[in-house]
């Protein structure tokens, strides 16, 4: 929206036919780069924070790791603290249900 000129009022400079969008039906969709289509995967992997509990916070250490096993970790892509914590957490899970 742009600011009419000398006045407090707004001019809205949106030309999209929202009635036509909302009358749309799924298949005439047309998907671009720009707006691809989404798999049920894409919305999996999203997170609607509101009413969801809040996940337990991580704490910040310092930790001498080897550097090959760092390396190797990295390696692996995105994710790889997350996974190097779940390692450490099934170690820490079966050390305990064997005691």
């Amino acid at each position: 929206m742009k600011k009419k000129p000398g006045t407090n009022t707004t001019v809205s400079t949106d030309k999209t036919d929202w009635a036509r969008v909302r009358a749309m039906k799924d298949a005439d969709i047309t998907f671009t780069d720009d707006a691809p289509t989404t798999s049920t995967q894409d919305w999996a992997d999203a997170i609607a924070h509101r009413g969801l509990p809040v996940p337990a916070r991580k704490e910040q250490i310092a930790l001498r790791v080897d550097a090959d096993v760092l390396s190797w970790y990295r390696q692996q892509g995105p994710g790889w603290q997350t996974r190097m914590n779940a390692v450490l957490r099934a170690f820490r899970d079966a050390v305990s249900s064997s005691a």
